[in-house]
């Protein structure tokens, strides 16, 4: 059906990646830490300070984005929580992935 065809859609092209995106920042956690940390100490001079840890925080999001495994791994861990919330009709908080130190 056509309601059927476009919650797939919304699947594979919003709600997986919003995984993905979410992993990702989590095990890239210690260069977001390094780019944020840069952005607040420059300020203004952010975009010319801060390249260097900008395209590192740019290069490990972008290695598990475009990483057919990780996709996998994500979409598995949305059909799971799928399954959960059309069993119990409760939305669960995703849980971390790497512990905060």
């Amino acid at each position: 059906s056509i309601l059927e065809s476009a919650d797939q859609h919304v699947e594979k092209d919003v709600l997986i990646p919003q995984i993905m995106r979410d992993r990702a920042k989590e095990l890239c956690s210690d260069k977001v830490q390094a780019f944020t940390k840069c952005c607040q100490e420059t300020g203004v001079l952010m975009v010319v300070k801060c390249r260097q840890e900008n395209a590192a925080l740019k290069d490990c999001l972008v290695g598990y984005y475009s990483d057919p495994s990780f996709y996998e791994e994500c979409k598995a861990e949305y059909l799971k929580q799928r399954e959960e919330y059309r069993a119990t009709g409760i939305k669960k908080k995703r849980q971390k992935f790497t512990q905060n130190v």
